[in-house]
């Protein structure tokens, strides 16, 4: 079999990012939605949306995103859109919450631990999707990237919770932090399976490896970055360009990175990738095609 093939550039920058997705000679058709993370309030870290602008006017793409399943800036419809306003997602782009009119609900007929996806219910009207991530370290995930954004990322707020608590119908929010580590990274990777088999194929990955730190963006008081940029990466596979830039970390010299691989592996970060990959979401097997 083919490995899967991943691009990367060590140059961040908004063009490279139209650069390496041309190299993926995809074609997003129809209404596209692109995902990315709109920043907790506080949040320093998240990218920008000048950054992004022209890669989502290149795909004539609609900035999407969900609700949160915590209390912030971000768990309410209302509240959300004046933060994406706060933040200039809104002076830039189209912006739609998906889950401002409740939920859309996608099978995972083989999943691990959940055999269902709670997504917004506003997914049904895209007929393709640019996944946009920071690469970052996560406080329950062990890091963010692609297989984030299409498990947490695309899943309504009670999907949030639901794959949180790995299939609790009305969990509290407190459950949210006494699951089971490997049976909550085992939900995301069996969420992220039920959007790829959604969209049929029809989704392009960039993860962009910049302001690195331990923490999400979806901390509103995040530590600040512990590596050096390395780069922007492009894939049509999820896992594997999610295990490229792990690998990445791994081969770096930067003083900062056994701080980063710490949170990554003390939350077994790696078994979201382990699963996906056993679910057929994508492949670890890939090959870096350096630009």
């Amino acid at each position: 079999m083919e490995k899967a093939k991943v691009y990367f550039t060590r140059e961040i920058t908004s063009e490279n990012i139209i650069k390496l997705y041309k190299m993926l000679n995809v074609d997003l058709k129809g209404k596209v939605a692109v995902k990315v993370h709109s920043g907790e309030r506080g949040n320093q870290n998240y990218l920008k949306p000048e950054f992004l602008k022209p890669m989502v006017e290149y795909v004539h793409g609609t900035v999407v995103e969900c609700n949160t399943a915590y209390d912030g800036a971000r768990d309410t419809t209302e509240k959300h859109i004046e933060l994406m306003k706060e933040h200039e997602w809104s002076k830039y782009f189209d912006v739609d919450i998906l889950d401002s009119e409740g939920d859309l609900v996608l099978d995972v007929p083989n999943g691990k631990v959940i055999k269902k996806n709670y997504v917004g219910n506003h997914l049904k009207n895209y007929d393709s999707m640019l996944v946009l991530s920071h690469f970052k370290g996560h406080p329950m995930g062990g890091y963010g990237g692609a297989l984030k954004q299409l498990s947490i990322g695309i899943a309504s707020s009670k999907g949030k919770r639901y794959i949180h608590c790995t299939g609790t119908e009305n969990a509290s929010y407190e459950d949210m932090f006494h699951a089971d580590q490997d049976k909550f990274l085992e939900a995301m990777a069996d969420a992220s399976k039920s959007v790829v088999d959604f969209f049929k194929g029809n989704i392009a990955y960039i993860n962009v490896m910049c302001n690195m730190s331990v923490d999400c963006d979806c901390c509103n008081v995040a530590e600040d970055p512990c590596m050096k940029d390395i780069g922007i990466l492009a894939s049509v596979d999820p896992v594997a360009i999610d295990q490229a830039c792990i690998d990445l970390v791994k081969k770096s010299n930067d003083p900062g990175r056994d701080h980063l691989l710490e949170r990554i592996n003390s939350r077994h970060g790696i078994h979201t990738i382990e699963s996906a990959n056993d679910l057929g979401v994508g492949s670890r097997e890939y090959e870096l095609i350096e630009i």
